[in-house]
């Protein structure tokens, strides 16, 4: 009798104690098969996905993590004293991350959240950061992408663009501006007026002049312009520079200041400029910003697209309310049929995320060249 009642009360002890800790392993169970579900449902069905559709659903797995972990303190087979002290450090662990996180990666997020929420630039802006210039491609979690005007992809950490002044490039128009020097012995009306003629023929819109500097032996022009289409603006640069070429030369204004010095004999009437050639056409901006910021320019249309779709759909479905019948069964068609276009634009963003950029067309490098011979 005394064995039997020794072995009954030890497996009564067992269960107490496996009745005690069965909270915290359920709990723990069912934290860990919410973040896995939660994981595979907003990450891992979409490995395609960049950093911009990320960022989203990295904060909601984020927030999802915290609270499990406080569920699971909560749970604890410990004294209410013990279980405070155990959320507390939780909250502690945090604090102190966000503390420190101008030296971890999480100022990073910290930075990104802030950009977000300023809203200073866009994917397909172009944007000048200290020495880096380009169009955006991509704003991540971490980072933010740019496409140079080399075509190369730079990443810059989210930290950075928080800590350095960052310049936006207004997409209804900027200036383009181009700075020479000429001698004293050419009027400035003179010159006024071919500068203005130049800036004209480039396509720039209310073009002025400026006079910067009356050097010792020269006068510093700046010609300027508005540009309108602002995804031309390196062909239109250039493009300016060859017509205030060709506009000076063509009156015969040599663009060398007296300060100009060669070592050979010229007689006192000569002037120096390029023998005569057939006229260059300018470049199109198609043949050369489609190459230079192919990604950019994917993503802005993408995104561009995205909008319109989601407008479409919300006009649709505050027209639904109001409509019956075949009218409404053909609205509700159209809405299906464009939020399948949305999903199709979902799966496609940022796919190019960490790989090369496409290739260049063979025809299109082709012409490129010709038009530059």
């Amino acid at each position: 009798m005394s064995l039997s009642f020794l072995s009954s009360k030890r497996m009564d002890t067992l269960f107490d104690q496996a009745a005690t800790y069965l909270p915290l392993i359920g709990t723990s169970f069912g934290v860990f098969i919410v973040l896995f579900v939660a994981n595979w449902a907003l990450l891992g069905r979409y490995p395609e996905f960049g950093n911009e559709r990320k960022l989203p659903r990295q904060l909601v797995m984020l927030g999802l993590t915290v609270t499990g972990a406080v569920a699971v303190a909560i749970v604890l087979p410990v004294s209410d004293s013990t279980r405070n002290q155990i959320i507390a450090l939780i909250g502690v662990l945090l604090s102190g991350v966000v503390a420190f996180s101008s030296t971890t990666v999480i100022s990073n997020l910290m930075a990104g959240l802030m950009l977000r929420m300023s809203n200073s630039f866009r994917a397909g802006d172009f944007i000048r950061v200290e020495e880096y210039f380009g169009r955006v491609a991509e704003r991540g979690l971490f980072n933010t992408e740019i496409q140079t005007e080399r075509r190369n992809l730079v990443y810059l950490s989210n930290s950075y663009l928080v800590s350095h002044p960052i310049t936006v490039v207004r997409t209804s128009g900027t200036i383009i501006a181009a700075t020479l020097s000429l001698g004293y012995d050419v009027h400035h009306s003179r010159v006024q007026s071919l500068l203005i003629a130049a800036a004209q023929k480039t396509g720039l819109e209310d073009p002025f002049v400026q006079i910067v500097e009356l050097g010792n032996y020269a006068i510093t022009y700046r010609i300027s312009g508005l540009l309108t289409e602002i995804k031309s603006m390196l062909t239109a640069q250039s493009n300016l520079h060859r017509t205030i070429l060709d506009t000076l030369h063509e009156e015969g204004i040599e663009i060398v200041s007296p300060t100009f010095m060669n070592q050979r004999r010229v007689a006192d009437d000569a002037k120096i400029l390029p023998a005569p050639l057939h006229a260059v056409p300018p470049l199109d901006a198609s043949e050369h910003e489609e190459i230079v910021f192919d990604k950019a320019e994917k993503v802005e249309q993408r995104e561009k697209a995205k909008v319109d779709l989601q407008e479409q759909i919300g006009k649709l479905e505050k027209k639904l309310e109001s409509v019956k019948g075949e009218t409404k069964q053909n609205i509700e068609t159209s809405i299906e049929q464009k939020r399948e276009r949305l999903a199709v634009l979902e799966k496609k963003e940022e796919t190019d995320h960490g790989s090369h950029p496409s290739p260049i067309k063979k025809g299109t490098a082709a012409k490129a060249m010709h038009t530059r011979k």
